[in-house]
């Protein structure tokens, strides 16, 4: 027996598929400017200015991998300074303990290291990766997204979403076609 919680819209969206980036980009401008909040563009390439056409400026990986650098890089140098001064003083040739020349190769890799590893989790952890099923994959047609096709989607979750009103908006982009996307995700 298959039902959804009232919480749980039985419909993820409605897509719209073009056949060039620049009605892609027109729909999401419009779109977004329509009020239009939770939704999402796919292109089989790079597109300039798509990600702030749909609302997407804030890039929160940045700052991640930034703390992360500053935070090995001051790990890296303070692992170097208490080595040396603290835990395990030598005297090498009458040089003086503190020698931070020295500590740079170690502070380097250190800032690099934190910095890459948090790029690399933080970029999948923003995404939702590993995702291996989303709704958008029971649709046939989304196949063609990595390859020449360019789809925009209204979410059920976006507050202003109406089927209807959400379909007929896409539609008056005279898309290849607009589709309804079935929640997958619901359980059953």
């Amino acid at each position: 027996m298959s039902h959804a919680t009232p919480t749980q819209n039985p419909i993820y969206g409605v897509m719209a598929e073009f056949d060039n980036r620049f009605d892609l980009l027109t729909a999401a401008k419009t779109a977004y400017s329509a009020g239009y909040r939770a939704m999402d563009a796919y292109a089989p390439f790079p597109v300039h200015g798509l990600a702030e056409a749909i609302g997407k400026t804030d890039n929160i990986v940045q700052r991640m991998v930034l703390a992360a650098g500053l935070t090995g890089c001051i790990g890296g140098f303070g692992l170097m300074y208490w080595i040396t001064n603290i835990v395990y003083p030598l005297n090498v040739a009458g040089k003086p303990n503190f020698s931070w020349p020295v500590y740079v190769p170690i502070t380097f890799e250190c800032t690099v290291l934190a910095a890459a590893l948090t790029a690399a989790i933080g970029m999948l952890a923003v995404n939702g990766l590993p995702r291996p099923h989303h709704p958008l994959f029971s649709v046939p047609q989304f196949e063609r997204a990595t390859q020449d096709r360019f789809f925009l989607c209204i979410e059920s979750a976006d507050p202003k979403f109406n089927l209807a009103e959400a379909r007929s908006f896409l539609e008056q982009f005279h898309p290849m076609g607009v589709t309804e996307v079935e929640n997958t995700e619901l359980e059953k």
